[in-house]
């Protein structure tokens, strides 16, 4: 099932929703809530390589958008996923 999110271009605070969401699935904890947009989710969240691999098919998965393995670098933090998301 394909999420709503992948209609339409999401805004901001439903990429954000949307990240938090899968990352619960991988990283559960409070951490998550209090992320700000410039916070290393790998740092922060204790995510180690295949971790970080399960957001993008997450991710991939919830909006059926591709994420190349070039757009790794851009997505360290929430903003990174949001810019992704939003096309901002």
């Amino acid at each position: 099932m394909t999420d709503p999110i992948a209609a339409a271009t999401p805004t901001a605070d439903d990429a954000r929703e949307l990240v938090v969401d899968v990352l619960r699935g991988i990283a559960p904890g409070p951490e998550l809530e209090a992320l700000r947009p410039d916070d290393d989710l790998r740092e922060m969240l204790g995510l180690d390589s295949l971790d970080f691999r399960n957001l993008v098919i997450g991710v991939s998965q919830r909006t059926g958008r591709r994420i190349e393995e070039d757009d790794y670098d851009g997505l360290a933090d929430m903003a990174g996923w949001i810019r992704l998301l939003t096309g901002a």
